[in-house]
């Protein structure tokens, strides 16, 4: 009898605890902010969303086109030969790197240029014009980029 008492105790005892730590989490789920991961939600524009292949690429844009080919010489001077499109939307390189950060923005900015005709500002061709020039230096890569990224953030 008494080991049967003992028993039931414990079985409440845990049952208890089980309640109180779902409770617990729940109320903490609740209070809890997301991290600065997930505070915002990324446009359909950004090199985020076209490298994770959540929607298919234009046809003019094949996703293992290299960027030389693409953008042409200058681009084939700063970056390697054999850089895909879709390996420059997924760079993550891009913080302390301008011409990361640039080819990464441009790249979808190219993309969208194609895939949101008459909702995005830029053509194909401009796109890459401005490429072109900003790869004269640190200072207007850094200003293009930021264009780019301004472009790419406001276009859904």
């Amino acid at each position: 009898m008494k080991a049967l008492c003992i028993l039931v105790i414990c079985q409440l005892v845990l049952v208890f605890i089980a309640s109180t730590t779902t409770t617990t989490s729940e109320a903490a789920t609740e209070l809890r902010r997301p991290g600065f991961l997930f505070t915002r939600d990324r446009g359909r524009c950004t090199p985020q969303y076209w490298s994770s292949r959540q929607e298919s690429w234009p046809k003019m844009v094949p996703q293992m086109s290299t960027v030389s080919n693409v953008f042409g010489s200058r681009a084939f001077e700063r970056y390697r030969y054999d850089l895909s499109l879709i390996e420059a939307a997924s760079r993550n390189d891009d913080v302390d790197n301008v011409y990361a950060r640039l080819i990464k923005e441009s790249t979808a900015a190219l993309i969208n240029s194609y895939a949101r005709k008459g909702g995005y500002p830029l053509a194909a061709w401009e796109v890459k014009t401005l490429v072109i020039q900003a790869l004269v230096s640190e200072e207007a890569a850094t200003v293009q980029a930021q264009r780019f990224r301004e472009a790419n953030e406001a276009c859904d």
